[in-house]
C-alpha cells in the first residue's frame, strides 16, 4: 500500500461507526458491517436496459451513432424503462397480495391466484415490450451497426 493511503485507511476505520464509510470498516459494537442492493425477483428485467449503467451513452459510443439515431434510441429506452418501472410496481402489489393471501386464519386462494396472475401478466407486458424496443432498434442501426450490436449482447457486454 502507498504510504499516503495509510492515513485515509486509518481515517475510513476510526469513523466507520459515523456511516460516512459504511462498509468500509467495523462499526461502534466492533461488527463488520456489510450493505448490499436487493435483488429484484424480476431477473434480468429489473435492470437498467441492456444491463449497463447508462445505456444510451454507451450504445451511440459503441455504434457510433449518429445524432437522429440518438435521439430515437433515446426515445426506444425511455418507453422501455417504463415498463419496468411498471413491473416493479407490478411486482409489489403481487407481493401484497401473495401476503394477504397468507394473512388470514385461512389460506385465501382467490387473492394468491389473483397475484400469480398479475406477475404472469406484468412478465408478458414486460416481454412484448422488451421484443418491442429491440424491433424498434433493429430498424433504426444500419447493417454494421446490428452486427455491432449483436456481438456485444453475445459476449455478455449488454445484458437484455
Amino acid at each position: 500500500m502507498h504510504p499516503g493511503m495509510l492515513y485515509w485507511w486509518k481515517y475510513g476505520r476510526r469513523h466507520a461507526e459515523c456511516g460516512a464509510w459504511a462498509g468500509c470498516g467495523p462499526t461502534a459494537h466492533g461488527a463488520w458491517e456489510r450493505y448490499e442492493a436487493g435483488r429484484s425477483h424480476h431477473g434480468d428485467y429489473a435492470g437498467g436496459a441492456f444491463g449497463v449503467r447508462r445505456p444510451l451513452r454507451v450504445l451511440a459510443y459503441k455504434l457510433d451513432l449518429d445524432d437522429a439515431q440518438v435521439s430515437e434510441l433515446a426515445r426506444i429506452l425511455d418507453t422501455l424503462k417504463t415498463e419496468r418501472a411498471q413491473a416493479e410496481v407490478d411486482g409489489r402489489r403481487t407481493v401484497a397480495a401473495l401476503a394477504d393471501a397468507l394473512s388470514g386464519d385461512t389460506f385465501d386462494g382467490a387473492k394468491a391466484a389473483e397475484g400469480a396472475a398479475l406477475r404472469v401478466k406484468s412478465a408478458e407486458r414486460l416481454r412484448e415490450a422488451v421484443v418491442t424496443a429491440l424491433s424498434r432498434i433493429h430498424a433504426l442501426l444500419d447493417p454494421e451497426q446490428r452486427e455491432k450490436l449483436a456481438y456485444l449482447i453475445r459476449t455478455g457486454a449488454l445484458i437484455i
